[in-house]
């Protein structure tokens, strides 16, 4: 019966199951257990997806651009996509300031409570600020100057460096495209059997899906702390979910509406199982495969559009970590009595936009980029510790958010450019 369900039904129960499992067995404090025979496979179902991360973003990227049949509308869609991106990264930033200056969520933090979490958490945030102490004094451009590799062969062999194999993907696809000869042909040919192939090897790692979520829900559940005294950190929760939910749930739909005049419940329905999988794994790069799949051959987006928009957006565009991001620096703030004027949330605004850019897509990637935003406006990074506790399922939801966006963006410019199969969108969501 179970063999019988659609992939996001399974990975729904994995979900369910993981978590009551991990809360059961974190009761009889079986945390030791739980390490040792569950979390292993949780790993090698991360890392099957970081495998094919790397390979199915760089052929997708090549082989799209060298499907366009002239430079001219390779142009267009990335000057549309680029502006697409930094739009909703803006509003993001700004739907999560809006939110935390009305609620002041630190202001519910009181002294003792400050000294407990910082007690607690201190060697964890010590360890994330030595992890990128090098990028404290880095300019405030060090993305950009990230996204040109020095060596493509080691970008090649690390997920954190999609940038730049985005960045050298690009410049292949771009050469290829302006050869355009006999010469050429041969290595078009190979991308295009690559890619397939590459979508074939998705659906075999996507059949262990359930059994790796319920290895990492397990997980999640024997390593959650106690929030019961944390009331502040409760409401920071809250003030980012509420953001989220937001600008997921009620910007994208917008977006969608305002910009297709097309229903976006159907577009919704069809994100499910890929929503549902960014929030167990909290990875954009990891979801990247099963979201490219789904956006095209169940929401129907035009191979070329989606293989160009998603790859590059599940790098740079990440409105759910830029959210995040600004909720997180003023409540620190708010958290630490240190005041912030109007051209300080100005700098958050700019900041959190470019950090974004440069945040990998790997878990808990915007808790290493929010030090660089704590930097520019003058907020110690020791005020990590007040939101560490809860980065972890922040992270799930914020991983959500990110590839609806990556996905809306793609929908909206493939129905404006009349590249959507509506016959495979309207079909059955249990497809």
């Amino acid at each position: 019966m179970i063999g019988k369900l659609a992939i996001h039904w399974k990975i729904l129960l994995g979900i369910i199951m993981g978590v009551g499992f991990g809360y059961i067995l974190n009761c009889f404090g079986l945390q030791h257990f739980v390490k040792n025979w569950i979390t292993p496979f949780g790993i090698i179902f991360i890392n099957l997806l970081k495998m094919i991360a790397v390979p199915i973003v760089f052929v997708s990227i090549v082989k799209s651009i060298t499907d366009f049949k002239s430079f001219e509308n390779f142009a267009q869609l990335s000057k549309r996509t680029l502006f697409a991106f930094i739009s909703t990264t803006i509003f993001a930033v700004s739907i999560g300031l809006v939110i935390v200056n009305i609620l002041k969520p630190g202001n519910f933090i009181d002294a003792s409570s400050k000294v407990e979490l910082m007690n607690t958490f201190n060697k964890e945030v010590a360890d994330k600020i030595n992890s990128v102490s090098e990028q404290k004094d880095i300019s405030i451009l060090s993305p950009i100057i990230d996204a040109v590799p020095s060596n493509i062969f080691l970008a090649l062999s690390d997920n954190s460096k999609m940038l730049q194999v985005i960045f050298f993907a690009l410049l292949i696809g771009f050469s290829i495209m302006k050869i355009k000869s006999t010469e050429t042909k041969p290595v078009v040919e190979f991308f295009n059997g690559l890619y397939p192939i590459l979508m074939k090897v998705i659906d075999l790692i996507m059949l262990f899906a359930p059994f790796g979520i319920f290895a990492l829900m397990t997980t999640l559940m024997t390593e959650i702390p106690n929030f019961s005294v944390l009331k502040g950190i409760f409401v920071y929760g809250l003030t980012v979910i509420l953001g989220l939910f937001i600008h997921t749930f009620i910007f994208y739909p917008l977006c969608i509406y305002i910009f297709t005049k097309k229903n976006p419940l159907p577009v919704f329905k069809k994100m499910i199982p890929f929503q549902l999988l960014a929030f167990s794994t909290s990875s954009s790069a990891a979801t990247l495969p099963l979201t490219m799949e789904r956006t095209v051959e169940h929401i129907g987006v035009d191979e070329d559009i989606a293989s160009f928009v998603l790859p590059l957006g599940a790098t740079v565009n990440m409105d759910g970590t830029s959210l995040y991001q600004g909720v997180a620096a003023v409540f620190i703030a708010q958290a630490l009595n240190i005041p912030l004027n109007f051209e300080a949330q100005l700098m958050i605004l700019f900041t959190a936009t470019l950090a974004s850019i440069g945040a990998a897509a790997v878990p808990s990637a915007g808790l290493l980029m929010l030090i660089i935003v704590l930097a520019q406006v003058g907020i110690p990074e020791a005020g990590l510790a007040l939101i560490f506790a809860l980065d972890r399922p922040l992270d799930m939801l914020r991983t959500t958010t990110n590839v609806t966006g990556d996905v809306t963006i793609s929908y909206i410019l493939a129905e404006r450019m009349g590249k959507v199969n509506h016959k495979k969108l309207l079909e059955s969501t249990d497809n």
